[in-house]
């Protein structure tokens, strides 16, 4: 005896037509054929299923039907109930619906390969410190692919042109029938593109496209760090099927200086100074990347301390001007004296006041 159709979508008799529509739609995903191919069974599932929902999806059908029963309303399961064929059940419909299954969304159907952008590239150049702090312009070679020059990018041999495909007739789509149902799928002799080369090009073999390499003008700007990215919009991989090229990313590998250390735009530079320089104090030359300039020290400076001459150190590469140099003090210690030298030492050390060790003890 077949099932009542509420039996078969699994709703109650006071089912409403959205909880209706819905449990069909859950269904029908499940067991449509081109979900299950090769699956008998699914596809009588499928048939009971479209064949209740047609019955209880019209008002005028489900009142006879809850009038008269089974044998009034002719209801699910039954392949002719509501004149039911797979040709007027399509799964891209479905999947159109709820979002897809087997990761696709919207229709089933796959035409011609869509346009793709092109891949992005990396190119690096290497630059020596003062470059990279002055700014500079550089040549880099990148290699792409480019349209054949032989065949212009057509694929076929100067004198030819590629021919509409026999086999799908330039749609690059061929139908593959199961029984009640077809499924669309490219072209497997064209591969999707509608059209074949019967006579390739001997220097890109059909391809139309060949490796070169280009060279290209790039401007990278004062203040560059190590890592530092310039964008060449468009000059990366040529795209697919129309499609747009990808960009091209130029990095800058900046050598490290012998004197300055980066700290983004400050430049950190060891400066030595003597024991009395540090003590009473001195005016002193230092280089900076823009020629030397004139840094007071302060008496009493101790080893470490950090000195700031602003303005002079790397452009900063957002906002404009310039970060700071900063003189880090480094009191130097005499590995050898002379007998002057220890003598006055000697007599200095004598009238010194001061015990740095009693803080050690809190003394």
């Amino acid at each position: 005896m077949a099932r009542s159709p509420y039996e078969v979508l699994g709703v109650p008799k006071t089912a409403t037509d959205d909880e209706i529509k819905k449990a069909y739609r859950k269904l029908a995903r499940e067991s449509h054929p081109d979900a299950n191919q090769g699956d008998a069974a699914a596809e009588e599932r499928f048939k009971e299923i479209q064949g209740a929902y047609d019955t209880l999806e019209d008002p005028e059908k489900r009142k006879q039907y809850d009038t008269f029963g089974q044998n009034g309303g002719r209801p699910g399961g039954g392949p002719g109930a509501g004149g039911f064929s797979y040709e007027n059940v399509d799964l891209s419909d479905l999947l159109g619906q709820f979002g897809g299954i087997f990761g696709r969304g919207g229709g089933g159907r796959r035409g011609r390969p869509q346009p793709a952008r092109g891949a992005d590239l990396e190119a690096r150049v290497k630059l020596s410190f003062e470059d990279a702090l002055a700014g500079a312009q550089v040549r880099v070679p990148v290699e792409v692919d480019a349209a054949c020059h032989t065949c212009h990018g057509t694929g076929a041999e100067p004198g030819t042109s590629p021919v509409t495909c026999p086999q799908c007739g330039g749609s690059g789509t061929v139908s593959d029938s199961h029984g009640l149902f077809a499924l669309s799928q490219p072209c497997p002799r064209c591969r999707g593109n509608g059209v074949i080369v019967e006579h390739p090009c001997t220097t890109c073999r059909g391809s139309g496209r060949e490796r070169v390499t280009k060279r290209y003008a790039v401007k990278i700007p004062a203040g560059a760090k190590d890592g530092t990215k310039v964008r060449l919009r468009g000059k990366g991989e040529p795209g697919a099927n129309g499609g747009p090229s990808g960009d091209l990313y130029v990095v800058a590998s900046v050598e490290p200086s012998p004197l300055y250390e980066r700290r983004d735009a400050d430049l950190v530079l060891e400066v030595p100074i003597t024991y009395p320089e540090a003590v009473l104090g001195a005016t002193i030359e230092i280089p900076t990347p823009e020629g030397p300039v004139n840094l007071k020290v302060p008496a009493g400076t101790e080893n470490g301390k950090l000195l700031r001459v602003k303005g002079r150190g790397a452009p900063k590469l957002k906002g404009g001007g310039k970060g700071d140099l900063l003189a880090r003090i480094k009191v130097t210690v005499p590995q050898k004296l002379t007998k002057a030298e220890k003598e006055a030492l000697t007599g200095y050390d004598s009238v010194l006041r001061e015990r740095p060790r009693d803080r050690v003890f809190n003394r």
